[in-house]
Parts: structure tokens; C-alpha cells; sequence
């Protein structure tokens, strides 16, 4: 599983780093990066619902 975040999108509110610290961070910019290439498999329900979560929808996630 891979996640990617449309930057254009990306509100920098946050959300994705509270819900999901082991893939998302942010950014000096104040945007959301994506920290990890692959999702830990520990990692995939939170990161799932950090995608659910993000009020911009930025957040993509590639189940292959």
C-alpha cells in the first residue's frame, strides 16, 4: 500500500500528521509530505483514515 497527497490540495491542517504520525508529516512549507514509499502493514488502517479524515481530500491511497 502507497500513499500519496496532492499538494495543490493540501490545506496543511494537520489532520493526516495527528491521525497517522508513522507516514505523514509536515512540511516546512506548511504542507503535508508523505514520510515512507510503502505503508508499514501496522501503519494501513490509520493511514486509511487519515485519508477518510483530510477535509481537503488530498490524500490518495494505492491499495497495490
Amino acid at each position: 500500500m502507497r500513499a500519496t497527497i496532492d499538494e495543490t490540495l493540501c490545506a496543511g491542517c494537520a489532520v493526516c500528521e495527528d491521525v497517522c504520525p508513522e507516514v505523514f508529516e509536515m512540511g516546512d512549507d506548511g504542507i503535508a509530505k508523505v514520510k515512507v514509499v510503502t505503508v508499514p502493514p501496522e501503519a494501513e488502517d490509520a493511514c486509511r483514515a487519515a485519508a477518510d479524515q483530510c477535509p481537503s481530500e488530498a490524500i490518495t491511497i494505492h491499495e497495490s
